[in-house]
């Protein structure tokens, strides 16, 4: 069987089509070294079977189906680059804290700083923002300005060669102008207090965003992707309904349009508290709809999630939390066929949202197994 094939059936609509697997194990992957060549480096909770290979050996031996391409064979996509001649230096160091690490970007205008604490685990968290100031929106614009986005058709041939049949190359996209605010330049709780304090002039900065998006999508558009994924990490909390109307919603359905256009399948990540934002589902121009992450580990049931997202395709469905050891792999198996009974045919089946470094391989074993023997 071919993945690639099948994950096409699946976003096409395509009647008779086999439910592929797709967990993301590229966290549990790099948290448990499983690239390493010392025995002595690898826990009693990993199969002797896995130590020292490579992401795409394990896909292989578990029969499942990768998605992207920088997670699983480190080939990004696209790439941005500042432009040497802009006079931007960019200087990075590490910080008094473990863990810590501090970005600079020094340009004629100003210097923007940004640390990020990696802490114990592997993903990291801003600790502080580079936009502080009205000011520092100047500084951020020169940076962007002289920064280019570049879709990379070298990586994405390695990438086809790599894959072969297993999967269809895909990648995710920078996030829009306000989940990059909250998430990557400002912070939830500064980006608010500008929304009231300086309106206009934050919302003219969201709109030179917005036009330095346009470089990536022509270039996606003109890409040989067939689905690319709005990596947008959507939450109620940072992005509840009055923001999501007035400053995502819009923005969706310019982009979604212009990748449709090219005859591109589109879907988005949400793996945060949804409830707020489930009555909005239905009606977004997406394809689909990835991780949506439901009890015991979400805000929502499989049914609520169900009962909104009309025909659309939900990747995932399976909370990663099931995967630790206090929950029994015959209560995965169960939920498991639940997901599958709710929402095939239109689902790519996968962990919501990645299997986590202290989750239980062999219950993604168990799972591929039962997925292949339901289709069968």
């Amino acid at each position: 069987m071919s993945f690639k094939q099948e994950v096409l059936k699946t976003f096409a609509k395509e009647r008779n089509h086999a439910i592929v697997f797709s967990p993301r194990l590229y966290y549990w992957y790099l948290g448990n070294r499983i690239y390493s060549k010392r025995k002595s480096h690898f826990s009693e909770c990993v199969p002797p079977q896995y130590y020292g290979k490579t992401q795409l050996e394990i896909y292989k031996e578990l029969h499942v189906s990768p998605r992207y391409s920088e997670e699983t064979i480190y080939l990004p996509l696209y790439y941005l680059e500042i432009d040497p001649q802009s006079r931007i230096e960019v200087h990075r160091k590490r910080g008094i804290k473990k863990g810590e690490s501090i970005t600079v970007h020094k340009t004629p205008l100003g210097k923007l700083k940004q640390v990020e604490s990696i802490g114990g685990g592997l993903g990291g968290h801003i600790t502080e923002y580079p936009i502080k100031s009205l000011d520092d929106f100047k500084i951020m614009r020169y940076v962007l300005e002289n920064t280019k986005f570049t879709f990379s058709k070298k990586n994405f041939e390695l990438a086809e060669k790599q894959f072969e049949e297993l999967c269809v190359t895909s990648t995710y996209l920078c996030k829009s102008p306000y989940q990059k605010l909250v998430t990557q330049l400002m912070g939830f709780t500064r980006t608010i207090l500008f929304l009231k304090r300086y309106p206009s002039q934050l919302e003219d900065f969201m709109m030179y965003l917005e036009e330095w998006d346009d470089q990536m999508y022509d270039e996606i558009s003109k890409s040989p992707l067939q689905i690319v994924n709005f990596g947008e990490n959507l939450d109620a909390n940072l992005s509840p309904p009055h923001y999501f109307e007035k400053y995502l919603i819009p923005y969706y359905e310019r982009r979604v349009s212009h990748l449709h256009r090219a005859g591109k399948y589109c879907h988005i990540h949400i793996d945060g508290s949804i409830r707020d934002l489930l009555p909005y589902f239905k009606d977004l121009s997406f394809d689909g709809l990835e991780a949506l992450t439901a009890e015991p580990q979400g805000d929502v049931s499989l049914e609520d999630i169900k009962g909104v997202i009309g025909d659309k395709i939900l990747l995932d469905g399976l909370p990663s939390i099931l995967f630790l050891p206090h929950y029994k792999t015959e209560f995965l198996e169960k939920y498991t066929v639940r997901v599958l009974k709710l929402f095939s045919p239109n689902l790519i089946i996968g962990v919501s949202d990645e299997l986590s470094p202290n989750g239980d391989i062999r219950k993604i074993e168990k799972i591929a197994e039962l997925i292949e023997n339901y289709q069968s």
